[in-house]
C-alpha cells in the first residue's frame, strides 16, 4: 500500500473528502485525520488517529525490545564465559536476569516512546500547532486514480508527500471487523 499525506485547515472540507473517497470504494480504515483538535475531528465524524498511535510508543517499544534482546544475550554470554553457570545455581539466575533485562528495556522503550510524537508524524508537528490538520490515505496502487479524481475537486488541499502505509492485511482485518460488528444483533 501507499500512503499519501495532505494538509488542510478546513475540517468541513475533510469530512466531504472522506465521504467522497468512501463513496468511490476507499474504505474508512484507509483514511485518517491527524489533528490537535480531537474534539473537532470527532464532531465532524472523521476517522481520527488513535491517541496511542500519535505517540511513538510502538516504534520505541520495538527499539527497546531489540536492545533488550542484545542485553539478554550479553548477560547469558557473560555468565557462560565467566564460568558462573558451572556453580550450583547453574543457568537459572542468569536466564531470569536475561528475562528481566529484556522486559525492562522493552518497557523503558515504550515509556520513552509514549512521550515522543510518532516518527511518521514529526514533520507535521509545527503545522499541527498552527491549527492545521493532516489527512492521510493508505491506498492500493490501483486506487490512486480514484483518489486523485476526488482530491482534484478540492483545490485548497495541499499535498504533503508520501510515507510508510499501514500493511494491507491490517486494513483488511479492520474492514472485516467492522462488517462483523455491524452484522451482530
Amino acid at each position: 500500500m501507499l500512503r499519501r499525506y495532505f494538509i488542510s485547515d478546513d475540517l468541513d472540507d475533510l469530512a466531504t473528502i472522506e465521504q467522497e473517497l468512501e463513496a468511490q470504494g476507499i474504505a474508512t480504515p484507509q483514511i485518517h485525520v491527524l489533528s490537535e483538535s480531537d474534539a473537532e475531528v470527532e464532531l465532524h465524524h472523521l476517522h481520527e488517529v488513535a491517541p496511542v498511535l500519535k505517540s511513538d510508543v510502538v516504534h520505541a517499544t520495538e527499539v527497546g525490545a531489540v536492545i533488550g534482546v542484545v542485553g539478554a544475550i550479553l548477560v547469558l554470554a557473560l555468565a557462560w564465559f565467566m564460568g558462573w553457570t558451572n556453580t550450583a545455581a547453574g543457568w537459572i539466575p542468569f536466564i531470569f536476569l536475561a528475562i528481566v533485562v529484556l522486559g525492562f528495556c522493552t518497557w523503558e522503550g515504550g515509556f520513552i516512546g509514549i512521550q515522543q510524537p510518532n516518527v511518521n508524524f514529526k514533520r507535521f508537528q509545527e503545522l499541527l500547532h498552527q491549527g492545521k490538520h493532516v489527512l492521510f490515505i493508505d491506498i492500493e496502487p490501483e486506487q490512486e486514480v480514484v483518489m486523485k479524481k476526488v482530491l482534484g475537486k478540492h483545490p485548497r488541499l495541499q499535498s504533503a508527500g508520501d510515507g510508510e502505509a499501514t500493511p494491507g492485511w491490517v486494513v483488511r482485518s479492520q474492514q472485516f471487523f467492522r462488517r462483523f460488528v455491524k452484522a451482530m444483533p
